[in-house]
């Protein structure tokens, strides 16, 4: 059984937007392209591609980060492009692995989704008077 939902702290790092939030596309047996919707709602889902960077820390060497695409339960709305830095909402993990007609494993790995995307405002320092 594959872990689900696992809450995940993005709080060491910064995530920076490398593909816009587009609608979560599936191909159908017959190779059509269809967007994906909410079982529950019908609303189309969303993903977005970050470019998760670790924050530096003092005495460590500054590992390179990660890209991650994160699925999103309908449109972000406006004011999340590329080179934006955001937080996700209500980020999780999940794990899946899928199997042949033997049972044998053959892929597994994670994936990211989120409640939606907040803006992070990036404020330059500024020199106090003395």
């Amino acid at each position: 059984m594959a872990l689900q939902d696992l809450p995940v702290n993005f709080g060491g790092h910064r995530l920076m937007i490398t593909e816009s939030p587009t609608v979560k596309l599936k191909e159908l047996d017959n190779g059509v392209m269809t967007p994906v919707v909410d079982r529950r709602t019908g609303i189309e889902q969303y993903t977005v591609v970050l470019f998760a960077k670790p924050r530096p820390a003092e005495g460590r060497r500054t590992a390179k980060g990660e890209e991650i695409k994160v699925n999103l339960p309908g449109d972000p709305g406006p004011g999340f492009e590329e080179g934006s830095y955001v937080e996700l909402v209500n980020a999780v993990v999940n794990t899946y692995e899928m199997r042949n007609e033997n049972g044998v494993i053959t892929a597994s790995g994670l994936w990211f989704k989120a409640d939606g995307l907040k803006p992070v405002v990036r404020t330059e320092s500024v020199p106090t008077a003395a």
